[in-house]
């Protein structure tokens, strides 16, 4: 379709069911409105007027399963109503992409390896997902694209897992008739992380986003990981999901984040093992004597948080599908106690004066009283906390975590029903 005729539809409100059936909440769907209308007119002045589709991918929280991913563990996880969106259109080679606030980024599908220059870069994410995608069999080639994201970066809402599903749905929508699973998307953008981005993430993030809804995934196979849909809407319990973003600085943090896989791997080493899923949970009680030895203190905790972590998931899907609100959200708090405690990745030693997201935590304690609970969310060290907040309660709580950390420091979201998808 023409991008006259989709401006014009979006303006005219033809789209309106549309949006709202992707982004749930009433209050933002002028919002998406306008903000696709201008994604379109922002394409037009990059690329003219041409025939284009429209491709969506949104953010994820993490309810459940705090670094357990990358030990082939189990998370609790939801696709969110914040995402990135493209407008596309197909070109014969070469993929040209402007991100909304980025320069351009050219990237030649002629060569396909990773590229020491291009890592940390969108460019390597992009040349990344492409390279697997065409290992796999599929087609891949040419397209140009505006991009926009309403996704945080840095905030714990996994910005580049969104922008990699979001490549993933092009090239299966413009080249493979939309068929590549969304397993694969997801598993295309984790290699094009950690291969080409040069970052060693888990599965979670990306699966979050490129499947989409509450959903329950055991990563035990990885290759082939369980994933079930969870059936339940926290409004139905009168609790809203907030997330804050606690406005730490994410600058010099690589080496902390890799440092929970690394230490966990260095206990399922002592039992001879890649990961500790690998590893019997009582054999490594009953050993913490001598794996305190070989490696470290941190390292066993943050071994235990794993053990108990994976298993709290288990419960934490009993509750919500027994429509226990009250255990599920003690579970949540027991999630938090445990990163803090035991997982320690609440603040980075390298500067303790730096304590943001404890602050969120211990003013959530205040202000929520029991009512509701907050925990780490995502890979912790400078990002966000996560809140399960009741309803009549929700707009204080907004006002004085914004009072602490600033306007729209605080976001009120919705679980949408979809992962990466072709919008229009």
């Amino acid at each position: 379709m023409k991008t006259t005729e989709l401006k014009a539809g979006f303006q005219s409100g033809k789209y309106a069911e549309l949006l709202k059936d992707i982004y749930i909440d009433e209050s933002v769907l002028e919002y998406q409105k306008e903000r696709y209308v201008k994604a379109i007119e922002s394409f037009e002045e990059l690329f003219g007027v041409k025939d284009v589709e429209i491709y969506s991918a949104p953010g994820r929280s993490e309810i459940g399963g705090n670094h357990t991913d990358h030990q082939c563990g189990r998370v609790l996880a939801a696709s969110i109503n914040l995402d990135a969106i493209a407008i596309v259109a197909k070109k014969e080679s070469g993929i040209v992409l402007k991100s909304e606030g980025y320069p351009m980024i050219n990237v030649s599908l002629a060569d396909l390896l990773p590229k020491k220059e291009e890592e940390g870069t969108s460019a390597g994410l992009i040349r990344g997902v492409a390279a697997r995608l065409k290992e796999e069999g599929y087609e891949i080639g040419g397209f140009e694209a505006y991009v926009t994201s309403d996704v945080l970066n840095g905030a714990g809402m996994s910005s580049s897992a969104a922008f990699e599903v979001l490549i993933g749905n092009i090239l299966s929508g413009l080249y493979n008739e939309g068929n590549i699973s969304p397993v694969l998307i997801a598993q295309a953008g984790q290699y094009a992380e950690n291969v080409f981005f040069g970052k060693p993430c888990g599965l979670m993030d990306q699966m979050a986003s490129s499947v989409g809804n509450l959903i329950f995934i055991d990563f035990a196979d990885v290759k082939n990981p369980v994933i079930k849909k969870v059936n339940v809407n926290f409004e139905d319990f009168n609790h809203s999901l907030c997330i804050v973003d606690t406005k730490g600085s994410h600058a010099d943090l690589t080496d902390e984040y890799a440092a929970i896989p690394e230490e966990m791997k260095r206990v399922a080493a002592y039992f001879g093992k890649e990961i500790l899923k690998q590893v019997d949970k009582n054999e490594f009680y009953t050993n913490i004597p001598e794996i305190r030895k070989v490696a470290g203190d941190r390292a066993v905790l943050r071994a235990m948080h794993w053990f108990e972590e994976t298993d709290r998931v288990i419960d934490q899907v009993n509750a919500l599908e027994e429509e226990n609100f009250e255990e599920f959200k003690k579970l949540i708090k027991s999630s938090g106690d445990s990163s803090f405690k035991y997982l320690q990745n609440v603040y980075s030693v390298k500067n303790l004066s730096r304590q943001e997201m404890a602050v969120g935590l211990a003013l959530s304690d205040v202000i929520l009283k029991g009512k509701g609970v907050s925990r780490v969310h995502g890979g912790g060290f400078a990002g966000t906390i996560q809140a399960f907040v009741p309803n009549d309660i929700v707009d204080i709580y907004k006002k004085n975590m914004e009072d602490i950390f600033g306007e729209d420091a605080c976001h009120v979201l919705k679980i949408r029903k979809y992962g990466g998808m072709k919008v229009l």
